[in-house]
């Protein structure tokens, strides 16, 4: 077995995507099914479906997705996903983009899909806005089939109950987009404006009666890039050094 490893150095002028506010513990029971059919955002020609079991404060999050971009940097490209929750509960329109560069990016989407209520990240991980743009927990590559287990926070919940949820899966390929694509991140401009911007977006209500097979199973590893959310509130964090970002994949020998 050959492993290679992919050292990406940037300093952290920024970090984070549109992080939870504080809000009172409502923690409403909404156990059921959820579902929502992910359209494509930023003419990403990516589609997908995603779906949310709740059994009390437990779920199981289930997406399935094809046509997202591949690669970045020579490595599968990895796409941060959440469920954002706290707005109008729809996916932006193109009148979203409001500075005219031809694509949608996340805090232009921010009125209409909220803030991060819960981040989608793989295996026992940071499920938090804190891990917003943790891309090393984030699934990665063209495909995702991502299914994942645990304790939903009351945020999210309330988000479900109230109809205001909404999973987004981020990154663009900077080839397929308009020019703009590749000036700074509004996020972190050590990164292009593709990499952080919504690529597929969708709406959750509740699951038809009898709920779905999905027959997914786990998703896969991504990339690193750090992201800090603390007390609830966005967190703008500066560093003179540089941060390490690490992605290990391993191909037979």
């Amino acid at each position: 077995m050959k492993k290679k490893s992919i050292l990406l150095a940037a300093p952290i002028l920024g970090a984070g995507m549109i992080a939870l506010t504080a809000a009172p513990a409502m923690a409403h029971d909404v156990t059921g099914s959820y579902w929502s059919d992910l359209g494509e955002i930023n003419s990403s020609g990516a589609t997908g479906e995603a779906w949310i079991d709740v059994d009390g404060d437990m779920a199981t999050v289930t997406i399935n997705a094809s046509g997202l971009a591949a690669e970045f940097d020579g490595a599968a490209y990895p796409h941060v996903q959440h469920i954002h929750i706290g707005a109008q509960g729809v996916c932006p329109s193109d009148e979203a983009d409001t500075n005219g560069d031809g694509i949608i990016s996340t805090t232009e989407g921010g009125p209409s899909y909220g803030d991060i209520g819960t981040t989608l990240s793989v295996g026992d991980t940071d499920k938090s806005p804190a891990a917003g743009l943790d891309l090393a927990v984030a699934p990665s590559g063209d495909t995702i089939s991502y299914e994942e287990t645990f304790e939903m926070n009351h945020e999210t919940r309330d988000a479900l109950a109230a109809g205001t949820a909404v999973v987004v899966v981020h990154g663009l390929d900077p080839a397929t987009q308009p020019e703009g694509a590749t000036e700074p991140s509004d996020l972190v401009p050590e990164l292009p404006l593709a990499a952080t911007s919504p690529a597929l977006c969708g709406a959750l209500a509740m699951a038809p009666a009898g709920g779905v097979d999905t027959g997914v199973t786990a998703g896969s590893n991504g990339v690193e890039l750090g992201a800090v959310a603390a007390g609830g509130a966005l967190v703008v964090m500066l560093s003179a050094g540089v941060y390490m970002v690490r992605r290990r994949t391993a191909t037979d020998s």
